[in-house]
């Protein structure tokens, strides 16, 4: 099947290799002449794990091409897929510009029978835009041509994209033209051949679910946090407390981990965005509203711990930062918690030494030359002479530290674990002050002191 992608970023790079992956021919477009000049000369432009080789195999055997030209592209597919940006407007909402854009530029092109699918994630309602974009731009040109339009929201989570594509755990489909149906299950039936899991419905339900999902994530996070600062007053330890939460089949364990709060390219702003959608109808959406705010909140939770480790003086004080990526398996920064903790400590009078396996020049780029912060090129180097360690990402070569290395290149031997990674207990033992979240040392530590002096 031809078909054409819409985007060159996360989404529409990964569905396009994927669905090449399968034998389809894809051609990519993006009005991004730096991003195709990558892809074309062999690279990729983001960092994905099992993304590249896969590029890469599927453009050598001539199923994945890329290309600026917007004309050629729209002639191209059948089904043209619109995995662009949809970033926050100054409200909240999603600025759509990008995917209308895109609308309108199959409008003007296109000279036979299309399926449109939205594949960005977009408010309820985008369908109907995209339509009339479309017929717009067709009515220009004196043109009545029969089409469709579909929502087919991603599920991807960055650093496993290439595997939920290939094995996906659901696939929605909203659409009501029965042709473009049958050709949205005949490209998705490689994916779902063990079981049927394209999920079938309308346009506005499917556009709704993708915020849903994504909202329901953020709030397991949110309240995990929330949680964990009850937790540390009350002498709880979080960990604990997550392993007996999940173990029931009704919670799950996934998405319960207390930490600095969540990034990226998705929750923040789906939340946000959702919150926008309910005030456009009338209907104040307390829960979300409160999981932005716990998140807000959560981003500065390593800055007070450490300014109360601190009293309150931060004032020629060097920090280690292990982890600017929102995330491990990615170099995705925005909204990461990383940039909340390098701002605010820089702010209070700091420096900072920050190291990321893989977020290094994306770091370069947002924060470019930031006074009070230089980029180490290894963990150890990070460390040298600071006052303490700050652990902002979970990456895996973090799990598994020289715990002697980080006692010995410290100033002191001090760690803020922000994702929680290690034993309390054992890095205490090995003469380590450890500050994790919502693990309760304060009380319990204020409670052996108090039975120690009879009190």
């Amino acid at each position: 099947m031809k078909v054409t992608v819409i985007g060159t970023g996360y989404v529409g790079l990964v569905t396009g290799a994927c669905l090449s992956e399968m034998g389809n021919h894809v051609l990519c477009l993006d009005v991004d002449e730096h991003k195709i000049a990558i892809l074309n000369s062999g690279g990729i432009p983001i960092h994905e794990p099992g993304l590249e080789p896969m590029v890469k195999r599927n453009a050598v055997a001539g199923r994945l091409q890329f290309t600026t030209d917007i004309a050629a592209a729209v002639h191209h597919g059948t089904l043209l897929f619109i995995g662009v940006g949809t970033p926050p407007d100054e409200d909240g909402s999603a600025d759509l510009q990008y995917v209308l854009s895109a609308a309108r530029n199959i409008g003007q092109h296109m000279t036979d029978y299309k399926v449109i699918v939205d594949k960005s994630t977009v408010p309820v309602g985008t369908a109907d835009r995209v339509r009339a974009a479309v017929q717009e731009a067709l009515a220009k040109r004196g043109l009545s041509m029969e089409f469709a339009v579909v929502s087919n929201p991603e599920f991807l989570k960055e650093g496993a994209a290439v595997d939920d594509f290939m094995r996906p755990d659901r696939i929605i489909v909203g659409a009501d033209d029965e042709r473009a149906t049958l050709l949205m299950r005949a490209i998705y039936a490689p994916f779902s051949r063990n079981r049927d899991k394209l999920l079938l419905m309308d346009t506005r339900s499917a556009e709704l679910t993708k915020y849903a999902a994504n909202a329901m994530l953020a709030t397991r996070i949110s309240f995990m946090n929330e949680l964990a600062r009850l937790a540390e007053c009350v002498g709880a330890d979080i960990e604990l407390v997550r392993h007996g939460i999940g173990s029931d089949p009704r919670i799950g364990t996934r998405f319960l981990y207390a930490g600095t709060g969540y990034g990226g390219s998705c929750f923040p702003k789906d939340v946000k965005a959702l919150v926008r959608t309910g005030q456009e109808f009338g209907i104040d959406l307390r829960v979300l509203a409160a999981v932005e705010a716990v998140n807000d909140i959560q981003k500065r939770v390593l800055v007070d711990k450490v300014l109360a480790r601190f009293e309150g003086n931060l004032q020629g004080r060097s920090f280690a930062l292990w982890g600017l990526a929102f995330k491990p398996d990615t170099d995705d920064m925005r909204d990461a918690p990383s940039r909340v903790i390098v701002h605010e400590l820089l702010r209070l009078g700091a420096t900072i030494r920050a190291y990321d396996p893989v977020a290094m020049d994306e770091a370069r780029r947002v924060f470019g030359d930031l006074p009070g912060l230089s980029l180490a090129s290894h963990p150890a180097e990070a460390l040298q002479d600071a006052d303490a360690l700050l652990i902002a990402t979970e990456w895996r070569e973090f799990k598994s530290p020289d715990f002697e290395q980080i006692r010995v290149l410290l100033k002191q031997p001090l760690i803020f674990d922000g994702r929680n990674l290690f034993d309390p207990v054992l890095v205490r033992s090995l003469g380590i002050e450890y500050h994790g979240v919502g693990r309760g040392e304060g009380v319990r530590q204020t409670r052996t002191d108090n039975v120690a002096s009879g009190a």
